[in-house]
């Protein structure tokens, strides 16, 4: 009890530092996550000289703040805009899985030496990218909705099939026919219990009269972690059940939806902080060192041989452009998730475990300045960007529930031919109308006469059925001015 103010204390100055870094990592162009890792060696052995070497309390921890992110993840995704991806999203969550494994594993039992069981488990560790990273990277690169929905669909589903593969490589199962059939089983009644506790969260919740708006969001995040829970008592994947779960009842006419989804990104972000800065608490720079040419062959190979020919397996039925290829084989970010999984193993005891979780976390700080810093220039270069395209702003009012409305925000990009349009001329459907442009950090009610300019902040209330057709125009006149529509441009 005398320690508790001391944890208490210290755990609010790292939430709080952890926060604050998020504004620097913008500003410096970083990912936070290396700023949070970064806090983490700061407060470890290195730094103030807290010691933490407990592999199989960090595995635990950080698996729990994996079933935390993924419920964010599933929340927040929009099926309209996944359902499009669905083929090449679960493509690349099965398919992509197996040849990345076979492919990184067997190079580096060539270039490091390592032993079959080993080089696979590598292999399987490196397969899973990470969906926090995805998450919060992709939706705000302006990023086409069809790749952006692949990945999304790619990084909160291939966690399920990755942990089996390592599970069964770290505790040494024989390996024969019915392997398959496990892996058909835990990944199908994982997906049946998803879908079940979120249709039966959603009608329950409808259903039910909380006596306050704020238990909500706490009933929902509920359903998702229960849901992980009964996937691991039935032998079946939680992960996966804990994203259909979030999936399905973020695509439910749930009430205080826009309160439920803001509650759910504050704790997504709370898992990463804690994960991460867990995660750097753990390492240290001095088994960094060694690691770190192993690291960057791995990465290496990850990067040039293994990510491009698993994209290239699992688009090939899908006739997916090469553009959008090469894209897919450089987004796959890779952040906290491979980290965690690579600590099963040490938790288990297999030797040269260490040597893997060292390595995999110089290659993940090495991916992710790599990757995340290029994405926006490579989707520029690949002409993938979209400009001026609206994306869903969250906000704390009940009411906007109740009408069944949504807000969009929609910036005005240097070079949109939405430039000197007047508002009446954007011709919204009926549905939607725009409440408020801000402009050089003033705000007003625009009227009809209203002339639009680069660098305009627009907030678009729409209902959900005129949503998408809003965005069709939006894009439309964004491309091709005022005449959009005598030009046969129709915004998709």
């Amino acid at each position: 009890m005398d320690q508790l103010p001391v944890i208490l204390g210290t755990g609010a100055a790292v939430l709080l530092a952890s926060v604050i870094a998020v504004r620097v990592s913008i500003r410096l162009g970083l990912p936070s996550l290396l700023l949070y890792l970064g806090i983490g060696v700061l407060i470890g052995e290195a730094g103030f000289g807290v010691r933490f070497d407990d592999p199989t309390l960090t595995q635990s921890l950080g698996l729990a703040a994996l079933v935390m992110i993924l419920t964010e993840g599933g929340l927040t995704t929009r099926w309209t805009a996944v359902k499009p991806a669905l083929g090449i999203g679960i493509a690349l969550s099965t398919v992509a899985v197996v040849v990345s494994v076979a492919v990184t594993g067997a190079a580096l039992h060539w270039l490091l030496g390592l032993d079959w069981r080993m080089a696979l488990l590598w292999g399987s560790v490196l397969a899973s990218t990470d969906a926090a990273a995805v998450f919060s990277v992709l939706r705000t690169a302006g990023i086409g909705k069809r790749l952006v929905g692949a990945l999304e669909l790619e990084s909160g589903m291939n966690d399920a099939p990755v942990y089996i593969a390592v599970v069964v490589l770290a505790e040494g199962t024989t390996v024969d026919w019915t392997l398959p059939l496990l892996v058909v089983y835990e990944l199908g009644v994982g997906l049946a219990i998803g879908l079940g506790f979120g249709w039966l969260g959603a009608f329950a919740l409808r259903k039910a009269a909380l006596p306050a708006t704020g238990l909500y969001p706490l009933a929902t995040v509920a359903v998702c972690v229960l849901a992980y829970s009964s996937g691991q008592f039935a032998h079946a994947s939680g992960l996966l059940a804990t994203y259909v779960a979030g999936v399905v009842l973020g695509n439910s006419r749930l009430p205080h939806r826009s309160d439920t989804l803001s509650f759910a990104e504050g704790l997504g972000w709370l898992a990463q902080i804690g994960l991460f800065v867990l995660l750097g608490l753990y390492s240290s720079p001095e088994r960094l060192l060694a690691a770190l040419v192993p690291g960057l062959v791995a990465g290496g190979v990850l990067l040039l041989l293994a990510r491009p020919l698993s994209v290239l397996c699992s688009a090939l039925p899908f006739r997916v452009p090469w553009r959008d290829q090469v894209f897919l084989s450089w987004a796959g970010l890779r952040g906290a998730v491979p980290i965690v999984l690579a600590l099963i193993p040490m938790a288990e005891g297999v030797p040269g475990a260490q040597r893997l979780v060292d390595a995999v976390f110089v290659l993940v700080i090495v991916l992710t300045v790599l990757q995340g810093t290029t994405l926006a220039p490579l989707a520029r270069l690949l002409g993938l960007s979209e400009k001026g395209g609206p994306t869903e702003l969250e906000v704390d009012a009940a009411p906007l529930d109740e009408l069944g409305a949504e807000l969009l925000q929609v910036r005005i990009q240097p070079g949109s031919r939405m430039h000197g349009v007047y508002l009446s001329e954007l011709r919204l459907p009926a549905g939607a109308t725009v409440s408020l442009v801000v402009r050089d950090g003033a705000g007003f009610t625009p009227q009809g006469t209203s002339r639009l300019q680069e660098r305009d902040q627009l907030l678009v209330v729409t209902t959900e059925k005129a949503r998408e057709a809003a965005e069709r125009r939006i894009r439309a006149v964004d491309r091709a001015g005022r005449l959009a529509r005598w030009r046969g441009e129709s915004g998709k």
